[in-house]
């Protein structure tokens, strides 16, 4: 009797429902140096304009101000809790939220003209599957921008050569130092990178400062200020621990021109009937709740 082959677990990743991210990380604990330099390295990298753009990942919508430029922003995290933060705090009639998986968005082949992607990556067990999942959902030619926490910086190659850390930072494959936290070595996520079938085009080496005493001592716009200008200089070395970069999709294989936005994550069907406080699949019936404004992806409504 021949095996049934077992179904694989879904890839892990990082969901940040119920957390208090925005207020116990970023308001009043002395990250807005790594604020100010992250929207630097952005307004660097991300074209000024275009149709639609996804933030993948964007939680309560940190850096939703960046995209002013784009007729249509879809800001799409996991947790429905920061998604309900972004939607009673951001003033945007352009923004569409969605709470999704990122390796199994709802999104229709080559709906976007940009992708953004910030402290994502290293809370993903299979980086590999997620580039590929963003490269199904962006026009031919589209761009990334993308940031990934660096583990080949200053910092930890000189613990590792003064022997205070045993991993190495030239090792190129993903080091897990906790529980879905990840570094990743820079010929790594190039490679990556390539085999989804996208191009790197520019980088930039960010958060050269990222030492307490120094962002106590000096005001974190001096510094953010200091680190933009040193971030195309230094990008080659690669040794800040945020490396920020724009990749650009190739052109083949052509995707499908996009006639709307969604597709049933069930069957990929791109038919919906708007239900109250849900969308409904045409073609598998599963009903998808957009009760409190948020399009909600992840698990079928109960009919």
């Amino acid at each position: 009797m021949a095996k049934q082959s077992q179904k694989q677990p879904p890839p892990r990743f990082c969901d940040y429902e119920g957390s208090d991210y925005r207020t116990a990380f970023w308001e009043g604990h002395g990250r807005a140096y790594e604020d100010l330099s992250e929207r630097i390295a952005l307004h660097k990298l991300l074209p000024p304009s275009g149709g639609r753009i996804i933030d993948i990942g964007g939680g309560f919508g940190r850096t939703v101000d960046l995209y002013h430029g784009y007729q249509e922003i879809v800001l799409m995290d996991y947790a429905m809790s920061q998604l309900l933060d972004g939607r009673s705090r951001l003033n945007n009639d352009r923004i569409i939220y969605v709470a999704a998986n990122v390796y199994d968005m709802p999104f229709q082949p080559g709906a976007f003209d940009a992708a953004v992607t910030v402290r994502v990556l290293h809370h993903l067990s299979d980086v590999p599957a997620a580039l590929c999942a963003i490269h199904s959902i962006l026009k031919p030619g589209a761009s990334l921008v993308m940031e990934y926490a660096n583990k080949r910086h200053l910092k930890a190659i000189l613990r590792y050569l003064v022997g205070r850390q045993q991993h190495s930072p030239f090792d190129r494959q993903p080091w897990e130092f906790a529980e879905l936290n990840f570094d990743f070595h820079p010929a790594y996520m190039a490679q990556q990178l390539d085999a989804a079938g996208f191009r790197i085009e520019r980088q930039l080496a960010v958060s050269h400062f990222r030492v307490g005493l120094l962002k106590r001592l000096v005001p974190p716009r001096l510094l953010a200020t200091v680190d933009g200008w040193l971030q195309q200089p230094l990008s080659a070395l690669k040794w800040a621990p945020s490396v920020f970069l724009r990749a650009r999709r190739n052109a083949k294989p052509a995707a499908t021109p996009a006639n709307g936005l969604f597709r049933c994550p069930h069957c990929g069907s791109t038919s919906f009937d708007r239900q109250p406080q849900a969308l409904q699949c045409v073609a598998c019936g599963s009903l998808w709740s957009t009760a409190q404004g948020i399009y909600d992806f992840r698990q079928p409504s109960q009919r």
